[in-house]
């Protein structure tokens, strides 16, 4: 008689993690970025707090889209290949939590805006700045993970720049 050795729970292997995060998107943080800039340029007149409403205004728009995007995948492309499963589900959330990521640093820079002496524009526009750089870094991020040459990497970083730019535009044009 064959007996078998009791198995024992196996820790998840280091080069599964690192093979996750080498196929890892950061299309919702070039999204997330953009959300983030989009929000800052539309928040319009704020209450009697407005750097901490703002900040409210940016994470929370930031879990709102990241809950529509994790839905749509889910019971859009997902839904149509395979049955959900728990698994399933985190992962897509997992995928999806770039957009979230993104809105931290334009949230952070406008809550340590008053320790720069900034007002409540030039928090703004100080905001803005780490949103548009933000959205520049994560399109070279998924670039440089989907094996880009440098040439493609600057041509990704130039389109989120100009993009990036297209936004301050509007700023500039809404504020007149």
């Amino acid at each position: 008689m064959h007996r078998t050795a009791p198995t024992t729970p196996r820790a998840p292997r280091p080069e599964r993690r690192t093979e996750r995060r080498s196929h890892a998107d950061y299309t919702g943080g070039v999204y997330g970025s953009l959300l983030a800039a989009s929000v800052i340029i539309g928040a319009g007149d704020l209450g009697s707090f407005p750097r901490t409403e703002l900040v409210l205004l940016l994470l929370l728009s930031s879990l709102v889209f990241w809950v529509a995007h994790v839905h749509a995948q889910l019971f859009g492309a997902r839904l149509a290949q395979h049955a959900l499963d728990r698994r399933t589900v985190l992962h897509v959330c997992r995928d999806e939590w770039p957009i979230v990521k993104a809105a931290v640093p334009p949230a952070a820079a406008l809550a340590v805006s008053p320790l720069l002496g900034l007002g409540v524009e030039g928090s703004l526009w100080f905001a803005l700045a780490v949103a548009v750089a933000g959205q520049v870094g994560w399109s070279v991020a998924a670039a440089r993970r989907a094996g880009a040459t440098r040439r493609l990497m600057a041509v990704a970083a130039s389109v989120n720049l100009l993009l990036g730019l297209l936004i301050i535009l509007f700023k500039i044009v809404l504020n007149d």
